[in-house]
């Protein structure tokens, strides 16, 4: 029978976001009901928040989220009750044109749970990104669901849910980048910041991290950057430049997503080197580069989708990754907060203050 919980609800655009009692049904064929353990605070929540997504009014936010598999519905085989998984936005369908072509990181009917999880008085919620995951517990499609090494902290795994996966995959699996590559990382949030561990795990030799915050430029050097460029100050191109011997760097991240960033990041790579964009533009956005030298610096302009990954393939590397030593997902948690406390986790994530804000339930 469906189970009532506590969540948190955004009611309106801009309006503050709410606790609200939650109904779960039981899950469907292909769904599982998920108790939530832990859930990052990420931009994408603020986004849908601010009517920024679409305006399906009321959303059930969270999505970057871990925690243990209560019940599975009809047909449901890679998971079981008792399971920790991380849940991921991208489930694979296995039969479009991607996935049949072998390249289910582009898959192009990715699912999520056809039953609606509601309010007591029937109104049907809209969860983030398919997941919902500011509640105590929420209900996906199974295949939304990885199993990982429950050894871990729910705190750190849920990252691989969203951003971190992100910034590690546009790097890794996007970018290519590989041992001896120069890389520069323009916007060191928390996706910038991955892309910089991912950049240090994959063996690059010089890593650069732009951005007009000193706090941040500090952090990103603790995650792996050899060098900073504060691009309030100094003109990032020039220095990306003078830092690479003149030639620019092999991979360039733009992990703002502005027209900008993204000029910065073309004229900043080497001849034949590559452009990633991880950063998430905006609706309005218009991108106007000389189509001469977009033919005559050859090269690879791509775009990463959720870093281009695969979650059943990276999130239990990456997990063995940081139980192994070599990868520290805990360092991107600046603090873990309450359901409560989400609003204001908000508020200090739009001021630059935190890395990461991490509801534990």
């Amino acid at each position: 029978m469906a189970q009532e919980v506590r969540g948190v609800i955004a009611p309106g655009k801009d309006e503050p976001v709410r606790i609200e009692t939650i109904v779960v049904p039981d899950p469907g064929p292909g769904e599982a009901v998920v108790r939530v353990q832990a859930c990052g605070v990420c931009h994408t929540d603020l986004h849908y928040k601010q009517g920024g997504i679409n305006d399906d009014f009321p959303f059930l936010l969270g999505h970057e989220a871990a925690g243990v598999v209560e019940s599975v519905g009809e047909g449901v085989t890679d998971v079981e009750p008792g399971d920790f998984v991380i849940l991921n936005w991208r489930a694979v369908c296995g039969k479009c044109r991607a996935c049949l072509r072998g390249r289910p990181w582009y898959c192009f009917d990715t699912h999520n749970a056809k039953q609606k999880m509601t309010l007591t008085d029937g109104t049907e919620l809209s969860p983030a990104l398919g997941i919902g995951a500011f509640a105590e517990k929420t209900l996906v499609a199974a295949g939304q669901c990885t199993k990982v090494d429950p050894a871990v902290s729910p705190a750190v795994a849920g990252l691989l849910g969203c951003g971190v996966m992100a910034g590690i995959g546009a790097a890794i699996n996007t970018g290519n980048v590989g041992r001896g590559d120069s890389v520069a990382v323009i916007g060191c949030g928390g996706v910038g910041d991955a892309a910089v561990a991912g950049s240090r795990l994959a063996g690059a030799a010089k890593i650069i991290a732009v951005d007009i915050d000193d706090r941040k430029l500090e952090t990103a050097r603790s995650m792996g950057a050899t060098h900073t460029v504060n691009s309030r100050e100094t003109d990032p191109v020039e220095a990306i430049r003078e830092l690479t011997g003149g030639f620019g760097a092999d991979v360039v991240i733009d992990a703002v997503g502005r027209p900008e960033t993204y000029q910065q990041a073309f004229y900043a790579r080497d001849l034949a080197g590559t452009v990633v964009l991880v950063g998430v533009p905006t609706p309005e956005m218009k991108l106007e580069l000389p189509l001469l030298d977009v033919f005559g610096r050859g090269g690879s302009l791509k775009s990463s989708w959720y870093g281009d990954c695969l979650p059943s393939r990276d999130f239990p590397m990456l997990i063995d990754l940081h139980l192994q030593g070599r990868l520290d997902l805990a360092a991107f948690v600046t603090e873990t907060i309450q359901l409560d406390e989400v609003e204001k986790a908000f508020e200090r994530m739009h001021r630059g203050d935190v890395l990461r804000s991490v509801v534990v339930l």
